[in-house]
């Protein structure tokens, strides 16, 4: 077996009982810290986009700019994932980049802490703050993909992630929808003192993971660390045919203009709901994926991939039809529940996909590019919803726009190498001879 092969083959071994529960725990535990503290996620992102809406008067298009620029960093995650990949600090791989951007975060949480909750301070701290955050998802994502594929667990794991994502958005989502009230208040300094102080604390908690965590782990993790020369690694991963149909499907999946900013005003400006319900309406939604995502990793091992992922997008096609049916808010939370449902199963399917697309050695990269692409089709998608809603018709034609684009999803899938899904978890995928050879 020669080098290329060793990159694009799937391993056959398994990992043992204690050992497979170390490992989704540890990766799991790492997920929610992660998410918890996030500035991208509902504990931070409500309050600060309620104090900039309904304190600075922000219009909706205002908003969606406010957010593409801290969410350049984002979008350009996968630079951060090739650094991990390729960078080791001090010979310490996953285990320093934890310490050492954990601590930086947490350091830059402090400061906007300790500053007056203005629209530059918001702005300033949280773009640099998400720059040094990317560093600390590219390293927890590439353990977490680099074990799913040398243990062919890659059902199981994507149920590990998403719960890792569903689990922190459930609770801080409500939660931030609280707190966003108090920060728009006489109290907002005090509140934005504790926002921030406590998403230091739950960065320094990931940095402390770094030093305790299970050596095993970061081992195994940099087990497939690439040698080749900058540019050979570049071209490798631009002639993996296989990540290109994943990556074209998340593009199309997260670009939903009828989600986001534009659900956000029409929620709380045309259906009059509070910023709590709005909170509560991320909340509910997302938490009603998290039992799909539990059954994922049962259901993995029991269904070969390619019928999960057409089931999947078929289904999910219709995940915004609800809204369609409600004229208040309680309505409203209502419908949270069945769009939750209807786009869990996709999710995880697509996760899994992911995760089995990856070339060896890339594992940071390929999982910060699917993210990088997450972030870059939602901050498009929400500038043309604003467009579209502030415009042209308001909510319902972004919804409209909305369900075509996730029909678009279905013929991408016939591009999906069949080698990557026709297997369950725990089954070895085939060797893509094809790719080898360019490789």
């Amino acid at each position: 077996m020669n080098s290329s092969q060793a990159l694009t083959e799937s391993p056959s071994g398994g990992l043992s009982g204690a050992r497979r529960v170390q490992a989704f725990a540890f990766g799991g535990l790492l997920l929610v810290l992660m998410n918890f503290s996030s500035p991208a996620a509902g504990m931070i992102d409500i309050p600060v986009t309620f104090f900039l809406k309904n304190r600075m008067h922000l219009a909706s298009n205002e908003l969606a700019v406010f957010k593409l620029w801290i969410g350049l960093p984002l979008m350009l995650g996968f630079v951060f994932g090739f650094i991990r990949d390729r960078w080791s600090p001090f010979g310490g791989g996953d285990r320093a980049h934890l310490l050492m951007f954990g601590g930086l975060t947490a350091l830059i949480y402090g400061s906007m802490a300790l500053m007056n909750p203005t629209y530059s301070v918001f702005l300033g701290g949280l773009f640099v703050a998400t720059m040094a955050f990317r560093m600390v998802s590219s390293a927890v994502y590439g353990i977490t993909n680099t074990l799913a594929q040398r243990h062919a667990v890659s059902g199981q794991m994507s149920g590990v992630i998403n719960m890792g994502g569903a689990l922190p958005d459930l609770i801080s989502f409500i939660g931030g929808g609280m707190l966003s009230q108090t920060l728009e208040g006489q109290g907002a300094v005090g509140a934005a003192q504790i926002l921030f102080f406590c998403a230091a604390g739950l960065m320094l908690a990931i940095a402390l993971l770094g030093v305790i965590g299970p050596k095993w782990v970061f081992e195994e993790a940099r087990h497939d660390a690439p040698d080749a020369h900058i540019i050979d690694d570049l071209k490798r991963i631009a002639r993996h045919w296989p990540i290109y149909p994943a990556m074209l499907i998340q593009l199309l999946w997260q670009f939903a203009p009828a989600t986001g900013t534009v659900l956000q005003y029409h929620i709380v400006d045309h259906l009059h709901a509070s910023d709590a319900q709005w909170g509560a309406w991320q909340g509910i939604f997302f938490g009603s994926f998290l039992p799909v995502y539990i059954a994922y990793g049962w259901l993995s091992q029991k269904v070969a991939l390619r019928p999960l992922l057409w089931v999947g997008f078929v289904i999910a096609v219709f995940q915004m039809a609800p809204l369609l049916l409600v004229h208040d808010a309680v309505g409203a939370l209502m419908a949270a529940v069945p769009m939750g449902i209807l786009g869990s199963l996709a999710q995880a399917a697509l996760v899994d996909l992911v995760i089995r697309s990856a070339p060896r050695g890339c594992q940071g990269m390929t999982m910060m590019l699917f993210y990088a692409f997450y972030y870059f089709s939602v901050r498009a998608g929400d500038l043309l919803g604003t467009w579209i809603y502030d415009k042209h018709g308001g909510f319902i034609p972004t919804v409209v726009v909305t369900i075509i684009v996730y029909a678009l999803i279905l013929p991408v899938i016939l591009l999906v190498p069949k080698r990557l899904t026709e297997t369950k978890d725990g089954e070895k995928i085939a060797a893509d001879q094809a790719t080898t050879a360019a490789n």
